[in-house]
């Protein structure tokens, strides 16, 4: 089976537990008084659900390749000579990634958000410090400004041994 075939099981593999949670456990616990509207907290989940799981199954059917084989172009992924892309730089993204999820909490958003965006911009290959250093911190303050004050949805900005 090809690796796009491979990426789509999984992918349908990780919609359908997330569909199960969606279904089954989210709607639980909900007071009385929300039973009764149209639009429930698990609404958009499923329909996040079901629209992956369709997409993967096309995917892993093979519905969206054309009937006859063609000749790879420049564009097309060679699954034979994956070693020849940069897997390192997709790989270390991915890590910066979850380090950047861990440490939200603890370091708070501003820095993390701060440090994501300079690292993740130097994996990818940027050296202009003196205008990726401005650029993440007005990112990551823009963000910010507009969870906290505009949406009214708490975000601790700095540390928590801070006291903010």
């Amino acid at each position: 089976m090809a690796l796009d075939r491979w990426i789509a099981l999984v992918f349908v593999a990780f919609c359908c537990a997330y569909g199960y949670l969606a279904f089954f456990t989210m709607d639980e616990l909900l007071p009385p008084f929300m039973q009764r509207n149209p639009v429930w907290p698990s609404t958009f989940p499923k329909v996040l659900t079901i629209m992956g799981i369709v997409l993967g199954l096309i995917v892993l059917l093979g519905l969206e390749k054309p009937t006859e084989e063609k000749e790879l172009s420049a564009t097309d992924i060679n699954y034979r000579r994956l070693q020849d892309y940069k897997l390192g730089q997709a790989l270390t993204l991915l890590g910066l990634m979850v380090v950047y999820a861990l440490m939200l909490r603890p370091a708070g958003f501003l820095i993390s958000t701060t440090v994501f965006l300079i690292a993740g911009s130097a994996i990818l290959g940027e050296r202009k410090w003196h205008i990726m250093i401005p650029v993440a911190m007005l990112a990551a303050g823009f963000v910010w400004y507009l969870v906290q004050q505009v949406l009214g949805i708490f975000l601790r900005p700095l540390p928590f041994f801070m006291g903010v």
